[in-house]
């Protein structure tokens, strides 16, 4: 598959995963009745975990899917309804090929690092916009 036609399809499932996600954690956080805490957010995170976990299963194990329709659904789709899915799965891939050392690190330095880094940026915004 070339390029320009890989692109264009991880886009379109990239269009259609940032809508699914609009509208999945409104639906999650309106049915909520914990209007402090972000559960549309860990909903959508949860989910997209669940699914990236069924279809790499589906791809590895039966060969399902074409490259262009991985390429829409695991790239596009859940890259873009939660790029936590696939922290979840290359984290477990690591754990999977006996690298608890590497996924030990790729998890903690991203959620305490991305943590950090969060607010880092709030502390720029805030001194460049006072």
């Amino acid at each position: 598959m070339d390029l320009l036609m890989r692109l264009a399809i991880i886009g379109c499932g990239g269009f259609c995963g940032a809508v699914l996600r609009y509208l999945v954690s409104g639906w999650i956080q309106q049915r909520s009745s914990l209007l402090f805490f972000p559960l549309g957010t860990m909903g959508v995170n949860l989910l997209g975990c669940f699914f990236i976990g069924l279809l790499t299963m589906l791809v590895e194990s039966r060969s399902m899917f074409s490259v262009e329709l991985r390429s829409f659904l695991l790239i596009g789709l859940l890259g873009s309804f939660t790029t936590f899915s696939t922290f979840g799965n290359e984290t477990l891939m690591l754990i999977r090929e006996g690298r608890l050392d590497l996924a030990a690190v790729n998890g903690s330095v991203q959620v305490v690092v991305g943590l950090g880094m969060v607010w880092c940026g709030r502390i720029v915004a805030a001194g460049i916009w006072r």
